[in-house]
Protein backbone atom coordinates (compact mmCIF):
# COMPACT_ATOMS: atom_id res chain seq x y z
CA UNK A 1 0.00 0.00 0.00
CA UNK A 2 1.09 3.65 -0.58
CA UNK A 3 1.24 6.52 1.83
CA UNK A 4 0.41 9.74 1.15
CA UNK A 5 1.58 12.10 4.46
CA UNK A 6 1.62 15.12 5.88
CA UNK A 7 4.29 16.28 8.32
CA UNK A 8 4.63 18.76 11.06
CA UNK A 9 1.31 20.11 10.90
CA UNK A 10 1.22 22.62 13.63
CA UNK A 11 -2.43 23.88 15.44
CA UNK A 12 -2.95 25.73 18.17
CA UNK A 13 -5.09 23.43 20.51
CA UNK A 14 -6.77 23.70 23.83
CA UNK A 15 -5.39 19.99 25.56
CA UNK A 16 -4.16 18.91 28.56
CA UNK A 17 -5.33 18.01 32.18
CA UNK A 18 -4.39 21.30 34.35
CA UNK A 19 -6.97 24.05 34.48
CA UNK A 20 -3.93 26.58 33.44
CA UNK A 21 -3.78 24.28 30.21
CA UNK A 22 -8.13 24.35 29.81
CA UNK A 23 -7.80 28.36 29.54
CA UNK A 24 -5.23 29.07 26.83
CA UNK A 25 -3.98 27.63 23.41
CA UNK A 26 -1.20 25.44 22.86
CA UNK A 27 0.74 23.91 20.12
CA UNK A 28 0.51 20.73 18.80
CA UNK A 29 2.27 18.59 15.93
CA UNK A 30 0.60 16.60 13.57
CA UNK A 31 2.23 13.64 11.63
CA UNK A 32 -0.38 11.52 8.85
CA UNK A 33 0.34 8.49 7.16
CA UNK A 34 -2.69 7.43 5.30
CA UNK A 35 -2.93 4.22 3.51
CA UNK A 36 -3.85 4.95 -0.32
CA UNK A 37 -3.78 3.30 -3.89
CA UNK A 38 -1.71 5.77 -6.08
CA UNK A 39 -1.96 3.93 -9.38
CA UNK A 40 -4.74 5.09 -10.59
CA UNK A 41 -3.66 8.75 -9.98
CA UNK A 42 -0.51 8.41 -11.07
CA UNK A 43 -2.23 7.02 -14.78
CA UNK A 44 -4.79 9.45 -14.85
CA UNK A 45 -3.28 12.72 -13.35
CA UNK A 46 -6.29 13.75 -11.74
CA UNK A 47 -6.84 15.20 -8.71
CA UNK A 48 -10.25 13.47 -8.79
CA UNK A 49 -7.91 10.33 -8.52
CA UNK A 50 -5.79 11.36 -4.98
CA UNK A 51 -6.50 11.18 -1.93
CA UNK A 52 -6.43 14.76 -0.94
CA UNK A 53 -4.30 15.69 2.02
CA UNK A 54 -5.44 19.14 1.89
CA UNK A 55 -9.12 18.09 2.47
CA UNK A 56 -7.70 15.67 5.41
CA UNK A 57 -5.53 18.53 6.87
CA UNK A 58 -8.48 20.93 6.92
CA UNK A 59 -10.52 18.39 8.59
CA UNK A 60 -7.69 17.99 11.07
CA UNK A 61 -7.76 21.48 11.91
CA UNK A 62 -11.82 21.94 11.83
CA UNK A 63 -11.63 18.78 14.25
CA UNK A 64 -9.14 20.73 16.95
CA UNK A 65 -10.75 23.88 16.30
CA UNK A 66 -13.81 22.94 17.76
CA UNK A 67 -12.62 20.34 20.71
CA UNK A 68 -10.79 20.38 24.36
CA UNK A 69 -9.48 17.03 25.17
CA UNK A 70 -7.26 16.84 28.33
CA UNK A 71 -5.54 13.67 26.24
CA UNK A 72 -3.17 13.94 23.39
CA UNK A 73 -4.36 10.14 23.55
CA UNK A 74 -7.84 11.07 22.84
CA UNK A 75 -7.18 13.75 20.67
CA UNK A 76 -5.11 11.01 17.96
CA UNK A 77 -8.18 8.85 18.69
CA UNK A 78 -10.55 11.27 17.44
CA UNK A 79 -8.07 12.83 13.78
CA UNK A 80 -7.75 8.75 13.13
CA UNK A 81 -11.76 7.85 13.37
CA UNK A 82 -12.43 11.00 11.46
CA UNK A 83 -9.93 10.62 8.49
CA UNK A 84 -10.69 6.90 8.63
CA UNK A 85 -14.29 7.66 7.78
CA UNK A 86 -14.48 10.64 5.95
CA UNK A 87 -11.62 10.16 3.61
CA UNK A 88 -12.46 6.75 2.80
CA UNK A 89 -9.16 5.56 3.92
CA UNK A 90 -7.89 2.09 4.58
CA UNK A 91 -5.21 2.78 7.00
CA UNK A 92 -3.80 5.93 9.27
CA UNK A 93 -0.95 6.49 11.20
CA UNK A 94 -1.56 9.82 13.76
CA UNK A 95 1.44 11.05 15.47
CA UNK A 96 0.67 13.46 17.86
CA UNK A 97 2.83 15.68 19.58
CA UNK A 98 2.94 18.21 22.43
CA UNK A 99 5.91 20.53 22.18
CA UNK A 100 7.88 21.24 25.88
CA UNK A 101 4.98 19.59 27.53
CA UNK A 102 7.57 18.23 29.79
CA UNK A 103 10.28 20.19 31.07
CA UNK A 104 14.09 19.37 29.11
CA UNK A 105 12.00 17.18 26.33
CA UNK A 106 11.78 18.73 22.49
CA UNK A 107 8.37 17.06 22.47
CA UNK A 108 5.94 14.22 23.79
CA UNK A 109 3.66 12.63 22.55
CA UNK A 110 1.46 9.49 20.99
CA UNK A 111 1.70 7.75 17.81
CA UNK A 112 -1.57 5.10 16.54
CA UNK A 113 -2.28 3.07 14.34
CA UNK A 114 -5.58 2.56 12.68
CA UNK A 115 -7.59 0.36 9.97
CA UNK A 116 -11.24 1.24 9.00
CA UNK A 117 -13.62 -1.69 9.57
CA UNK A 118 -15.96 -2.22 6.98
CA UNK A 119 -19.48 -1.63 7.95
CA UNK A 120 -22.13 -4.19 7.88
CA UNK A 121 -25.76 -3.90 6.74
CA UNK A 122 -28.35 -5.28 8.42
Amino acid sequence: MDIVYIRDLKIDAVIGIYEWEKRIHQQINVNLEMGWDNRKAAKSDDIEDTLNYKAAANLVKELVDKSEFELVEALAEHIASLLLEEMNIPWIRVTLGKPMAVTGSKEVGVSIERTRTPKTEV
